[in-house]
C-alpha cells in the first residue's frame, strides 16, 4: 500500500489521516492543513470544538495506588510563590507548567473498606456497590469515557487504557468486596468497566498496525514498520514546510526508538552481560510484558505521549499498578519492601522515609512525561499546551485510607486555559468532580454537573 496514493494534493489532515492511519499516525502538521479547507470539514472542524487549524485538546488520568506521606507532599503556601515539598522536587524544570491541587474530596469514598471503595470511583466520583462479585457498580461512567464518547468519532482510537498488572478477580475475605474493583479506574458504564492493555507491544500494534506475528513469513514482511513507509514518507516530506519536515524526522525517529525499546525489553534469550541491580520484583513477568517494572512503565507513558502526538486518540488512563498491589519498590535506593506494606506506616519513622521515596518516584515518572510533551512543537507552540495529564491517588495517607486532601497534580495547559505554576489549596473538602467538570469543558463536552461535583474548579482563565 502506499500512502502517498491515499493523499490528495489538496486535503485537510483528517483526509490524509483517514488515507495512512491504517499504516501509520502522522503528527500535527500545520503545512499539511490547505488554505481553504472543504464545507464538510469545516462542519466537522466546527463539531469538535476547535477551531480549524488549531491543535486539539488530550486528556490523560495517571493512577497510583496507596496514597502518599502528606507531609512530604503538601507545599506549605499557596499560590504562584509555594516551593515544591520534598516529595514534589523531582517537578522543578516543569513547575510552570504544572498545577498543584490539594484539598479535593471524594465524600462517597468516606465509607466502605481501605481501597477498593475508593479506587473504583477514582473517575466516578459516585458510590461504589459493596460486593463479592456478582453486581459490581461504580456508580456512574468514569470521566475518561465520557470524553471518550464525544472525541471518538474525530480519532482511530476511542481512548487507551493501559496498565503494568493483569486484572485481579476474586473476592478480598477481609473486607468482602470483590478485587475487581482494585483492578480499574476506567467504566463505560457503572456495570462495565473498560478492559486495559498491560501488554506494550500490543498497545504499539493498535496505534501503528500489525507488526509482529508468530508466522515467520508474515513477520519478516513486516519486519519494521518505518522500513515499510520510509519510502512515502520521504516522497511526502518534500511537500511539508521546513518545520514540518524537522517534525516528521523527528516523529519517525521517536516510533522507531519505542519500537526498538519494546523488543530489546522483551527479549527472551539472556544477554551477555547482567547489570548488578536486581530488578526485585514480587511476580514473575507475563509473556509480551518487561520484566523491568521501570521500563514498562516508561514505555507505556512514551505510548501515550505518542498516541497524543498523532491525534489516533485524545483521552487516556493509565493505573502504574493494581490497588493492595504487592509490588516490591526495592530499585529504589534505601527501599526494601512492597509499596502497600510500607504505606501502612504505622507513623513507623523507617517505613515512612521509604515510603516518601516511592512517592518521589512515582512523581518522577510523571515530571518526565510533562518534560517529554513540553518537548514536542505542536502549532505555535508545545504537544503540552495542548494536554491536560492529571497525575493522582484515591486516597491521601495510606496508613488512614482517608480519601480526602487526595494528591492531584494536573501538568498542561488545556488549550492554554489553565493558569499553571500554582498551588491550588481548597478549603472545605472540595469535590474531586469539580476539577473533573473544569475538564470536561476544555474538552469541549458540555454538563452542568458530574458525579459529586458542586461547581466548577478551575474557570475557563485557568
Amino acid at each position: 500500500m502506499k500512502v502517498l496514493n491515499l493523499i490528495p494534493q489538496r486535503s485537510s489532515r483528517r483526509r490524509m489521516l483517514r488515507g495512512c492511519g491504517a499504516i501509520l499516525g502522522l503528527p500535527w502538521m500545520e503545512s499539511a492543513i490547505p488554505r481553504t479547507l472543504r464545507a464538510e470539514d469545516k462542519a466537522a472542524e466546527s463539531a469538535t470544538g476547535v477551531p480549524a487549524g488549531r491543535p486539539p485538546v488530550r486528556s490523560a488520568f495517571i493512577y497510583f495506588p496507596n496514597g502518599v506521606w502528606e507531609k512530604s507532599w503538601t507545599p506549605e503556601k499557596s499560590g504562584r510563590d509555594y516551593e515544591l515539598s520534598p516529595t514534589l522536587q523531582p517537578l522543578a524544570e516543569v513547575k510552570d507548567d504544572v498545577l498543584v491541587l490539594t484539598g479535593l474530596d471524594k465524600k462517597h469514598s468516606h465509607g466502605g473498606d481501605g481501597h477498593y471503595a475508593k479506587t473504583a470511583n477514582f473517575l466516578t466520583g459516585m458510590p461504589v456497590t459493596k460486593t463479592t462479585g456478582k453486581n459490581i457498580s461504580s456508580g456512574g461512567i468514569s470521566v475518561d469515557q465520557l470524553m471518550a464518547q464525544h472525541t471518538s468519532q474525530f480519532t482511530p482510537l476511542p481512548s487507551l487504557e493501559l496498565g503494568t498488572e493483569p486484572v485481579i478477580s476474586g473476592i478480598d475475605s477481609n473486607v468482602g468486596y470483590t478485587r475487581l474493583y482494585g483492578s480499574h479506574v476506567s467504566w463505560q458504564s457503572p456495570t462495565r468497566p473498560v478492559a486495559k492493555e498491560i501488554n506494550p507491544r500490543l498497545v504499539y500494534e493498535r496505534l501503528f498496525g500489525q507488526r509482529v506475528s508468530n508466522d515467520p513469513a508474515r513477520s519478516e514482511s513486516y519486519r519494521n514498520l518505518l522500513d515499510f513507509v520510509l519510502e512515502d514518507a520521504r516522497q511526502l516530506r518534500p511537500r511539508l514546510g521546513r518545520d514540518d519536515q524537522f517534525k516528521m524526522d523527528e516523529y519517525l525517529d521517536s516510533v522507531r526508538a519505542v519500537e526498538r525499546r519494546i523488543e530489546f525489553s522483551m527479549q527472551q534469550k539472556p544477554r551477555d552481560w547482567q547489570p548488578s541491580v536486581a530488578l526485585a520484583e514480587t511476580m514473575p513477568p507475563r509473556p509480551g510484558v518487561p520484566a523491568d517494572f521501570r521500563e514498562h512503565i516508561a514505555i507505556m507513558l512514551d505510548l501515550m505521549v505518542l498516541a497524543f502526538q498523532t491525534d489516533s486518540t485524545r483521552v487516556a488512563s493509565m493505573m502504574f499498578a493494581n490497588d493492595v498491589s504487592g509490588r516490591n519498590f526495592s530499585f529504589v535506593e534505601g527501599v526494601s519492601g512492597s509499596h502497600h506494606e510500607l504505606s501502612h506506616h504505622e507513623n513507623n519513622q523507617a517505613k515512612i522515609a521509604q515510603y516518601e521515596r516511592i512517592n518521589r518516584w512515582h512523581v518522577e515518572q510523571f515530571a518526565g512525561m510533562v518534560k517529554k510533551l513540553k518537548s514536542i512543537p505542536e502549532g505555535d507552540g508545545t504537544l503540552l499546551d495542548n494536554c491536560m495529564i492529571l497525575f493522582g491517588s484515591s486516597i491521601s495517607d495510606g496508613n488512614r485510607h482517608d480519601p480526602d486532601n487526595l494528591p492531584v497534580l494536573l501538568g498542561g495547559h488545556g488549550g492554554r486555559t489553565l493558569q499553571s505554576g500554582q498551588h491550588l489549596q481548597s478549603k472545605g473538602n472540595v469535590p474531586l468532580c469539580n476539577l473533573y467538570v473544569s475538564m470536561l469543558d476544555r474538552m469541549g463536552v458540555e454538563v452542568e454537573q458530574f458525579g459529586d461535583s458542586t461547581k466548577r474548579l478551575l474557570d475557563p482563565a485557568g
